[in-house]
């Protein structure tokens, strides 16, 4: 994709627009039973993105052709890792709090049984779904969860469907579920809000940032402590995610299925995607394979995030110096996922770079946190969400036509039984 496209102008100019409105509306707050339920920036951004996003409705195709639309898909990513860093950045001044609680922290990762304990036997028992219900189940459906399915069973088969639908639909409402599930837990004083950050963990990136976002306005008091340990448990998520899901979660699901008697077939209501289509959905574009067009969409990307800040932030002058800080961080955690030996992925190599230059020990990290501290966090991620609603494509609102309204409730019981199972085991640990 031409870096002219990426840097297409009407597309940022729409996402500041819709991020200084969402910024201006502010955090509504809706009585709900003995809770509250949050309604968030993000929200207002993501739902205002999908409402403008020329595949959903032809008329807006006048002043945004799909060709913007696309141009938003790799903004996703790259525009999540200066709130990655600012994540980390929370983490290395509190990181002796945060040994302290290390069991919590590693354990809480056995939680996400609690995904298929809720979600299978509704599948199998109640909605009388076949195969597919063990890929749509086992897992909370992240990029190496898809992996893993694909290489078992392939993704034409029953349990590719399964896994891809729920996908499909964390896409387009996960984020925006585990950001009122959060908000709205938090309200009721039940866990740990701790635990409930510990939670956040286990999703994806704009998961994480929409629940941890969530608490840090729930319980503003604590933002800082909710969001490090948010940060450390998604780190921890993937150095031991892949291998609970492969050698633990898979396996317990096969087995559940078989004991609640289901059946082997593929629904036929679920169009599986060709080879070539699975592999456009499960392929990431890595952004440190081009570091140079990277760096100047990541620029563009601060700077949107820059603007949003002054709502609900500090001013531009005063916020300067901490996006300009948070971009340092996310180049070097790029470079260094280019170079290393090994693959971690881009957004964990980032957030090791923010936790090591906000360590106490690190020199001038005093005046480092000083300045990130002007970055509203909510401000830099509300962006993030209108470039997600935007950059949704055909294929995408076609196969969330297909999954069915099955895979819909199954999916936001998968996102709600991993949420909970994670803060349970967290709770139990503190």
């Amino acid at each position: 994709m031409p870096l002219s496209q990426l840097l297409n102008w009407r597309l940022h100019l729409l996402v500041v627009l819709l991020s200084l409105l969402s910024e201006w509306i502010g955090i509504v707050k809706i009585p709900l039973g003995p809770g509250t339920l949050l309604l968030l920036p993000l929200f207002y951004a993501f739902v205002l993105g999908v409402l403008l996003n020329p595949h959903l409705f032809s008329g807006t195709r006048r002043f945004l052709p799909e060709s913007v639309s696309q141009a938003a898909t790799p903004l996703i990513l790259i525009s999540i890792m200066p709130f990655i860093a600012r994540f980390g950045s929370t983490i290395g001044p509190a990181i002796d709090q945060l040994i302290s609680a290390g069991p919590a922290l590693i354990l809480q990762e056995l939680g996400n049984l609690g995904t298929m304990l809720v979600a299978l036997p509704v599948a199998v028992l109640v909605l009388q779904m076949g195969r597919e219900a063990i890929g749509a189940t086992y897992s909370i459906a992240r990029e190496p969860n898809i992996a893993i399915i694909s290489d078992k069973y392939g993704l034409k088969g029953p349990e590719g469907v399964g896994v891809m639908g729920v996908y499909v639909v964390g896409t387009m409402f996960g984020t925006l579920w585990f950001a009122l599930m959060a908000g709205y837990l938090a309200s009721l004083d039940w866990f740990d809000p701790r635990a409930l950050a510990m939670a956040c963990g286990v999703g994806s990136g704009s998961m994480v940032a929409a629940c941890s976002g969530a608490l840090a306005g729930a319980v503003p008091d604590l933002a800082d402590d909710l969001l490090a340990f948010a940060g450390a448990s998604n780190l921890l998520t993937y150095a031991t995610g892949l291998y609970v899901s492969l050698f633990i979660a898979l396996p317990v699901a096969e087995w559940l299925y078989r004991r609640l008697g289901g059946r082997r077939h593929a629904a036929s209501t679920m169009g599986a995607a060709t080879d070539d289509e699975a592999a456009d959905l499960t392929r990431e574009e890595r952004p440190e394979a081009n570091l140079a067009k990277t760096a100047a969409v990541l620029a563009m990307a601060c700077i949107v995030g820059w603007i949003a800040n002054t709502i609900n932030g500090a001013s531009l002058v005063a916020a300067l110096p901490g996006m300009i800080i948070l971009y340092v961080m996310t180049v070097v955690g790029l470079a260094i996922t280019r170079a290393a030996p090994f693959y971690l992925p881009a957004v964990a190599w980032v957030s090791l770079v923010s936790i090591v230059m906000t360590l106490p020990f690190f020199p001038g990290s005093g005046w480092i946190v000083e300045q990130l501290a002007a970055v509203n966090f909510l401000a830099i991620v509300t962006p993030v969400l209108a470039y997600a609603g935007l950059a949704l494509s055909r294929r995408e609102f076609s196969m969330f036509r297909q999954t069915g309204w099955k895979l819909i409730i199954i999916s936001l019981l998968v996102f709600t039984g991993t949420y909970i199972g994670s803060a349970v085991v967290a709770q139990v640990l503190l």
